[in-house]
């Protein structure tokens, strides 16, 4: 007991910070109680998918920048096929936008991987490519989304959990239906030896490339349920990247993934997303300028982002 509480410590530490902030939000504002948790998972949502992707990708030993431009392409693909389809065909199109996902996330990998050019520089380009690619589509918001996938968002389960947001159920149960089966597999084990250390991974028989590009394939199935979630919240699709990027990195270090890769899970950047979105919802309560609030926010990711840095480069001397 005492191995795994020392094991999971940063993960219960930021599940001990939530509930703490969601007291204080509850003293700001009393009226806050299962409704304003349920707005809170909507918001989260998009996020917490684009910080799995972040995730994925950092744990290989990387980092994506086009994480939101591949969030966008998904989300004007889903809501301009959507728009006149019927109820059957609209699931095969978002398992297409989803396929499309995978599609960038491997081709990014791909470039990383047959180019050799650092990460950073690759996906940076490809963020306009897939910005790009999100206009030529949809060159404004526009589109629809069924029925069915904004209803998948709304409200709670009902009966005896219906205080329970399907929005949180739904982010729970689609990270977990992708990452368990990757983690505890061998591709797993691949992308954290990668992460750690590529050359002794390659030494000890593991085909790093293909690793690299599958863990891209991964962050872009995120970024393409990112995309989804996104046309649920609206209903139509948006062109334009949304404020993904850092927030997805600022996730990442604060959920304990080493920038360094090799170490760290999807856990801690999901509870480290709904921590964010509180400290933002805490501050419009707080009636703070939304102009002030916007720079709180950028200066916490900044802070961590930059912590996060420190240690990896503390770790690397060692």
């Amino acid at each position: 007991m005492t191995r795994q509480v020392r094991k999971h410590s940063w993960n219960i530490g930021l599940v001990a910070l939530l509930v703490l902030l969601l007291g204080v939000t509850k003293l700001i504002q009393p009226e806050f109680g299962l409704s304003g948790i349920e707005s809170l998972s909507r918001a989260a949502l998009p996020f917490a998918f684009a910080a799995a992707a972040m995730a994925v990708v950092v744990i290989v030993g990387g980092i994506d920048l086009s994480v939101a431009s591949m969030m966008a392409v998904t989300s004007v693909t889903a809501a301009v096929l959507m728009e006149h389809a019927s109820g059957g065909s609209s699931v095969a199109i978002a398992f297409f936008a989803l396929l499309v996902g995978v599609a960038m996330g491997a081709i990014n990998g791909s470039l990383v991987v047959l180019t050799k050019v650092p990460d950073i520089v690759v996906t940076l380009a490809m963020l306009f490519v897939w910005e790009g690619v999100a206009l030529l589509i949809l060159k404004a918001p526009g589109g629809a989304a069924a029925d069915w996938l904004t209803a998948a968002v709304v409200g709670g389960l009902g009966g005896a959990v219906g205080w329970v947001p399907k929005a949180l159920i739904l982010m729970a149960v689609c990270i977990a239906a992708v990452w368990l089966p990757v983690k505890h597999s061998k591709l797993g084990l691949s992308i954290y030896a990668t992460g750690s250390d590529a050359l002794a991974a390659f030494r000890s028989g593991v085909a790093v490339g293909r690793t690299r590009i599958a863990a891209y394939a991964i962050a872009g199935l995120f970024s393409a349920l990112g995309g989804l979630s996104l046309t649920m919240l609206t209903g139509i699709g948006e062109p334009v990247p949304g404020p993904y990027l850092l927030a997805s990195v600022a996730a990442v270090v604060l959920g304990g993934v080493a920038l360094g890769g090799g170490r760290g899970g999807l856990l801690g950047p999901i509870i480290a997303v709904l921590i964010l979105r509180l400290i933002r919802l805490m501050l419009t309560l707080m009636a703070v300028d939304p102009n002030v609030t916007t720079i709180v926010e950028g200066t916490i990711m900044v802070i961590v982002v930059m912590v996060g840095g420190l240690f990896t480069l503390k770790d690397r001397r060692r």
